[in-house]
């Protein structure tokens, strides 16, 4: 919602447009000769040939990592996400080591895996990029402004909520989420680690989360629109006491109304 998928097709189209001698929407740029563009962006299955959209996205990045050369562009959407979080993550984290290790090219690398700023402070040449979000009022408002740096947290449940999930659903991934964030920062605060790789915690707290019905405070009550004349009517009709005849006028009547409020 942001725009960072937006954002790596408009720097691809750029790079194509100069290697055609166009102008590019910019005061200056320097891009230089690219002799391949490669894109890994979107999710789609491949039913024909039994491959699942994690398998699709894999023989593409795959297809990628092998391929390109230094005077390429590569941009990467979301790798990793059509699998478990751990795989995903660590998939991810080697993709971004080997494109800045053995392809040595140019990379725009779009994930929601936070873990992976990190290597900014680990490999010289990396940088990370957010694009600037306001709250407002418990709202979010996206600014479609790039800056420099990493975005302290996701807004995945607010933008749930601008989607109009039920506000329990709402209320109760927001319980869930303060478990699995509390259960991670007790996870890197519990020990060292060594190495390189990704530093992640287990959700062991979600064990002592109450099921949803319990965590429901007690004045919880489901909203339900009021009944409509119609449904009033049509409640109050009892088949059982009703003859052939009178349950058939019954009928036309709700029928009538009907047509008159439509």
């Amino acid at each position: 919602m942001a725009g960072k998928s937006t954002f790596l097709r408009q720097n691809a189209l750029i790079v194509v447009m100069a290697q055609m001698g166009s102008f590019v929407p910019a005061r200056s740029a320097r891009i230089g000769v690219v002799d391949r563009l490669f894109s890994r962006v979107g999710a789609s299955d491949d039913l024909a040939r039994g491959r699942s959209t994690f398998m699709v996205e894999m023989v593409e990045t795959a297809g990628i990592l092998n391929q390109a050369t230094e005077k390429s562009l590569v941009i990467l959407d979301e790798i990793g996400r059509g699998t478990a979080t751990f795989d995903g993550l660590s998939i991810a984290w080697a993709t971004v080591e080997h494109l800045y290790e053995i392809n040595r090219c140019r990379a725009l690398f779009a994930t929601h895996y936070h873990e992976l700023t990190t290597l900014a402070g680990r490999l010289p040449e990396v940088a990370n990029a957010t694009i600037e979000v306001k709250e407002w009022h418990d709202e979010i408002v996206f600014l479609h402004k790039v800056r420099s740096g990493a975005a302290d947290r996701s807004y995945g449940i607010q933008v749930a909520k601008l989607a109009g999930l039920p506000q329990a659903v709402i209320a109760r991934a927001a319980e869930v989420l303060a478990v699995l964030e509390k259960g991670e920062s007790r996870g890197k605060s519990g020990g060292k680690s060594k190495g390189t790789g990704p530093v992640v915690a287990g959700a062991g707290g979600l064990d002592e989360l109450p099921l949803f019905a319990a965590a429901r405070p007690k004045s919880f009550v489901p909203q339900r629109d009021e009944p409509s004349e119609i449904e009033a009517a049509l409640a109050a009709l009892n088949p059982d006491e009703m003859t052939p005849k009178a349950a058939l006028e019954a009928l036309y009547s709700l029928k009538r109304q009907l047509s008159q409020k439509t």
